[in-house]
């Protein structure tokens, strides 16, 4: 039986969970698309949830899986009839392809508006319904003000832009750069090389987004400085936790094991490197990560090697 509602959700984690409230919040009914759905529950009985793709129907879907799950839950809704504006709100590449999600989007559904939403948002602060604040990105801008307008409320204010390059650059990088700052603090490094950390980071993504063919001044958004301060600075986040345990001395394996999810950083990595390379672009934050979680580089080497790279001003660091 086909369930409409005005916004749909696909992914039963913490932040579709998450987004089946703001829709709710927001004045819309929703529904919520989980492979468990016996384990999703809500104190909202508006709140449907399904384990059946077939029966969500929206014109505004949600996809609210891993990166490396994007591409294969929207297809197969979409083999089950769904249509409406897919907004991807993952943060990472298509790891198959290596391309952006939005990009993966488009290519296998050209007809349907593809957004995306990010920006620094913890589910479980935005539930709670303190003030949060993010970014839609689509090519058609009346497309990402409409979905800014039925998403959004009083405490999830949403800002709409046309640079979904920029913005899917930043949701990727960040989780990676996350991770780095991690590792940091887990070394006890100190607050300086944190802040040192993040501004070297903030030069790489502006180089990434320009690479990419996004706008500068995204960067220095919610997208990008917005969800560098939050995922770089707080045990909340996932990746940031996943490299302070990296840090501490835990191996790669027990520091996934101990995550309460999916550590995106960890999968972006090697990717995000991949596609910077083929661009002739200098990475070393992203460069570092991938060294220590993918060729067995020496942790602390690399750290300290990454810190002491020449000095050639903030701009370019």
């Amino acid at each position: 039986m086909s369930m409409g509602a005005d916004i749909a959700i696909l992914g039963g984690g913490a932040w579709g969970r998450a987004l089946a409230v703001l829709a709710q919040r927001a004045g819309c009914t929703a529904v919520l698309w989980a492979r468990q759905p016996r384990n999703v529950s809500f104190s909202d009985a508006r709140i449907a949830v399904t384990g059946d793709l077939a029966a969500v129907r929206a014109p505004i879907v949600l996809l609210a899986v891993p990166a490396k799950a994007v591409r294969a839950v929207a297809a197969a809704w979409a083999t089950t009839g769904g249509s409406g504006v897919r907004v991807s709100c993952a943060k990472g590449f298509d790891p198959a392809s290596g391309r952006m999600l939005a990009d993966v989007l488009a290519a296998d559904a050209p007809a349907g508006p593809v957004a995306v939403l990010s920006g620094p948002t913890f589910a479980a602060e935005a539930v709670r319904g303190v003030p949060t604040a993010a970014t839609v990105a689509c090519a058609d801008q009346a497309v990402a003000d409409r979905v800014a307008a039925v998403l959004g409320s009083p405490t999830f204010r949403l800002y709409t832009t046309t640079d979904v390059i920029g913005v899917e650059a930043a949701g990727a990088f960040k989780n990676v750069l996350a991770i780095a700052c991690g590792i940091a603090d887990g070394m006890a490094l100190g607050d300086n090389a944190r802040a040192a950390l993040i501004t070297r980071g903030l030069a790489e993504l502006a180089r990434l987004a320009a690479g990419l063919g996004g706008r500068a001044e995204t960067v220095m958004g919610l997208a990008g400085l917005g969800d560098v301060v939050l995922t770089c600075t707080s045990g909340q986040s996932r990746n940031y936790a996943f490299g302070h345990r990296l840090g501490e001395g835990r191996s790669i394996d027990e520091a996934l094991a101990a995550s309460a999810g999916v550590v995106e950083g960890a999968v972006t990595a090697a990717s995000l490197l991949a596609r910077g390379r083929s661009l002739g672009l200098d990475l070393p934050v992203t460069e570092a990560v991938d060294a220590v979680l993918n060729r067995g580089a020496d942790l602390k080497a690399t750290a300290m090697g990454l810190l002491a790279r020449p000095s050639r001003g903030a701009e370019t660091a």
